[in-house]
């Protein structure tokens, strides 16, 4: 009985279960004056298609407020890691910011990364 159960529970499992979750693994930010700068983010994600892919990162302060929000809207099946930009204006009593991966199964599980704005 433990052999049918076992091989039902492969069969239910699929590849989308194993992509693992989205890690930050680069940022680079450029200062445009005025509080406003460019955020570069690379992050690495197996992922699979639609049914498991990372689908957006944000910007936090350290009170895990979100401050920013760049969705992406398909899969990088074949780019990876693979690194977008967005353009955002930080308050001004901002020094320190966090960046975190979504993806689409796991949500938030993946590192994130701390840094300090320019």
């Amino acid at each position: 009985m433990k052999i049918h159960y076992f091989s039902f529970l492969l069969i239910c499992l699929t590849a989308d279960s194993f992509a693992g979750q989205v890690d930050v693994i680069d940022v680079d930010i450029i200062s445009q004056g005025d509080n406003q700068y460019r955020f570069d983010v690379t992050l690495q994600h197996n992922d699979t298609g639609w049914q498991h892919y990372t689908n957006r990162w944000e910007i936090l302060d350290s009170g895990g407020n979100i401050l920013a929000t760049r969705t992406l809207h398909h899969p990088h099946v074949e780019e990876q890691p693979f690194t977008r930009s967005l353009t955002a204006t930080m308050p001004e009593h901002i020094k320190t910011i966090i960046i975190r991966g979504h993806d689409s199964v796991h949500q938030y599980e993946g590192r994130e990364m701390k840094v300090s704005l320019p």
